[in-house]
C-alpha cells in the first residue's frame, strides 16, 4: 500500500528548527526555519523541560539580520525559460530582508547550506564587486545586449541597499553602456535613483515593476513584514511616473481566499498613481515553500488554510505546485480562468494599454576607456 502524502504543515514542523518562538522573530515573515534539503542531517525541535522561562527573568534573543560578503565570479545569470520575457537577470543580493512568506526564491537558500525559512530573511549575502563584474561582462567582445531583469529573485532595493548601494552601482554601469533594464521591487527606495532612471527612460532603456500584493496594511504586515507599506509603493509608482519612468504594477502573488478579492481595487489605485502596465502571478509553492506557507497559515489564518490549498490544487492540476512552462505563473482550470478574466476585464475598464513597452537595445555602446587603442578608420 502506498504511503499517504505527508501533510506540508506537519512536515515543516518536524524539520529542525521549525518551531521558532514568536518572541524571537518579531518583524519576520517565516514562522519556521527548516533545514535545507541538501543537509546531511535533520534535527527535530522539542521541549525537554530545561528551557528557561520568561518569568525567571530570561528573555530569548531576537533574531538579527546578518550580512555576509559573497565573492561572486560573474553577475549576470542566464535562463532559457520560454515563458518569461528575459533571458538574463541580475541579483546584487542573496536572501531578502523583506521577509515575504510567499517568496518563490526562498528554496534557493538551500544551495548555500541555509534554511529557506528564517535564514532566507536574516542571513543575507551582498556582492560587493557587482558593478565591476557587470562592467567586465558587458565589455566582452561577444556580448549581445538584451534587456536584463534586475531583482528577479530578491529585491534590489531591500533595506540593506541603503548601506551597500550595490543596485545604484549596477544602474550607473548600465546607464554608461546604454543597456536596457527592467527592475522589479516593492521598495520606495527606488525613488532615490530617479536621477539615473529618468535619463535612461528618456532613451527607452528602463521600465520599473512595483509589486502590490495587497492594500490591507494588516495583511501586508503579516505576510511581507519588512516590505514598505502599500501606500509607500503607490507613492513610488507616482514618483516614477512623474519622472517619466514607465511603471508596471504587479499583483503578485494572488493568493486564493486571501487577497484575490483585491484585484480590481489594486489595479484601480495603481492606474490612478500612474502605472501604464499591469500583470499578475498566482501563488507558487516550489519545494520547501509549501510547508513554510502552510505553517504560516496555521499561525495567522488557520481557518483558511485548507480552503486556500484546495483552490491552489484545483489550479495546479491536482498538485500544490506545477512547474510546467506556460501555466506555472497563472495556473489552469476554472479558478485560474476566473482570475485571468477578471484581470483582463479590469485592465480594459481602467484604460491600461494593451501593448507592453519594450526597451531599446540598439543604443548599446561600450564606453572608451583610458588605454584603449583607437580605431584605424
Amino acid at each position: 500500500m502506498a504511503s499517504p502524502k505527508p501533510d506540508p504543515v506537519e512536515t515543516a514542523r518536524r524539520i529542525a528548527g521549525s518551531l521558532s518562538r514568536p518572541e524571537t522573530r518579531r518583524g519576520r515573515g517565516a514562522t519556521a526555519n527548516p533545514d535545507g534539503r541538501f543537509e546531511p542531517a535533520h534535527r527535530e525541535a522539542f521541549d525537554d523541560g530545561w528551557d528557561q522561562q520568561e518569568d525567571d527573568g530570561f528573555a530569548p534573543p531576537i533574531t538579527r539580520t546578518q550580512v555576509s560578503l559573497e565573492a561572486a565570479r560573474t553577475l549576470i545569470t542566464r535562463n532559457t525559460s520560454p515563458d518569461i520575457g528575459f533571458d538574463r537577470s541580475i541579483n546584487p543580493y542573496r536572501g531578502c530582508e523583506h521577509g515575504c512568506i510567499y517568496c518563490f526564491a526562498r528554496p534557493n537558500h538551500a544551495y548555500v547550506g541555509l534554511s529557506p525559512g528564517l535564514d532566507f530573511e536574516t542571513k543575507l549575502f551582498a556582492k560587493p564587486q557587482a558593478a565591476a563584474l557587470l562592467e567586465k561582462e558587458l565589455l566582452h567582445p561577444g556580448y549581445i545586449p538584451r534587456t536584463v531583469a534586475l531583482g528577479t529573485a530578491t529585491d534590489p532595493y531591500q533595506p540593506i541597499e541603503r548601506e551597500h548601494r550595490l543596485t545604484r552601482g549596477v544602474l550607473k554601469v548600465l546607464a554608461r553602456f546604454r543597456h536596457p533594464v527592467g527592475i522589479v521591487t516593492k521598495s520606495g527606495l527606488v525613488l532615490r535613483d530617479r536621477d539615473i532612471l529618468s535619463k535612461m527612460a528618456a532613451d527607452g532603456l528602463v521600465k520599473v515593476a512595483i509589486s502590490l500584493t495587497t492594500l490591507d496594511p494588516e495583511l501586508a504586515r503579516r505576510m511581507e513584514p519588512r516590505a514598505p507599506h502599500p501606500q509607500k509603493r503607490l507613492a513610488a509608482i507616482r514618483g516614477l511616473a512623474e519622472a517619466g519612468v514607465p511603471v508596471m504594477a504587479i499583483v503578485a502573488p494572488i493568493i486564493p481566499s486571501l487577497n484575490d478579492h483585491e484585484i480590481e481595487g489594486i489595479l484601480e489605485v495603481a492606474r490612478e498613481a500612474g502605472a501604464s502596465e499591469a500583470n499578475y502571478v498566482l501563488l507558487r509553492l516550489p519545494r520547501e515553500l509549501e510547508g513554510l506557507v502552510g505553517d504560516w497559515f496555521s499561525e495567522h489564518y488557520p481557518g483558511r488554510r485548507n480552503h486556500v490549498f484546495s483552490l491552489l490544487t484545483q489550479a495546479r492540476g491536482g498538485k500544490s505546485y506545477d512547474a510546467a512552462w506556460g501555466t506555472r505563473m497563472i495556473g489552469e482550470g476554472p479558478y485560474a480562468d476566473l482570475i485571468r478574466r477578471r484581470f483582463a476585464l479590469a485592465k480594459v475598464r481602467l484604460g491600461y494599454p494593451a501593448e507592453r513597452l519594450r526597451q531599446r537595445t540598439d543604443l548599446f555602446r561600450r564606453p572608451e576607456r583610458a588605454g584603449d587603442q583607437l580605431a584605424l578608420f
